[in-house]
């Protein structure tokens, strides 16, 4: 199935059926011209800003519903920037990436965040700071460095989103990322693939090549790496 047969996008079920169909979807720009959600999205189903100072943005709030119904993987796997993966294609990415982001070295900063996450179950990106100690008020990007390059590894994904509400009960806001290991969400067996990792990369390279055949070998590339 070829992605840019897909467009005109305009609810959160389409574009479940987009994720399982293709296996890998950046949420914004991938370096891949039209190859995210927001490219395939209709207009009014994209970020806005309202008169009154507000915006909406429909596909943003999709992302709860598809990570927990949809049957795919959410997290910062493309370059350090969000995307989905279908389950089916889970196991050949973890399998990859994992032979390139080993378990952390005991001791490490991405060692105690990891253990961390792994002793409460699922953490709001807030609280997993805290509790790892980033609490001066100019180290959070630096926490979120090692929480990304843990996502890029497929050691930490995003189970759901949390928002705060208003006094009427109303949510608002982003949105905070509830962070948690594959393992936990999704069990080990769903994690686990019995190819090499260079032929899980080779499956998924050849993959892509179907799904997007005017895009560049290294291009490809790029967004399995």
């Amino acid at each position: 199935m070829k992605f840019f047969q897909y467009k005109d996008i305009y609810s959160a079920a389409q574009l479940m059926t987009l994720i399982q169909d293709v296996g890998f979807l950046p949420l914004l720009d991938s370096g891949i011209g039209g190859f995210s959600a927001e490219a395939v999205v209709t207009d009014d189903c994209r970020y806005v800003e309202l008169p009154d100072g507000g915006w909406d943005w429909p596909m943003w709030k999709w992302k709860g519903e598809i990570v927990s119904e949809g049957n795919c993987v959410y997290g910062k796997f493309f370059n350090g920037k969000a995307g989905y993966i279908s389950l089916e294609w889970w196991p050949d990415f973890y399998n990859y990436r994992r032979s390139k982001h080993p378990v952390p070295e005991e001791g490490t900063l991405e060692d105690a965040i990891l253990a961390t996450l792994c002793a409460h179950g699922s953490l709001i990106t807030r609280e997993l700071r805290a509790k790892c100690g980033f609490t001066g008020p100019k180290i959070r990007s630096k926490f979120d460095s090692y929480v990304t390059r843990l996502q890029m590894g497929c050691h930490i994904v995003t189970e759901n989103f949390v928002y705060p509400t208003d006094k009427h009960g109303k949510p608002y806001g982003w949105g905070w990322s509830l962070l948690t290991t594959p393992e936990t969400l999704y069990g080990i067996d769903r994690c686990r693939s019995k190819r090499s990792p260079e032929e899980s990369f080779s499956r998924m390279v050849a993959h892509l090549k179907e799904v997007l055949p005017e895009a560049t070998d290294e291009q490809i590339t790029r967004i399995i790496r």
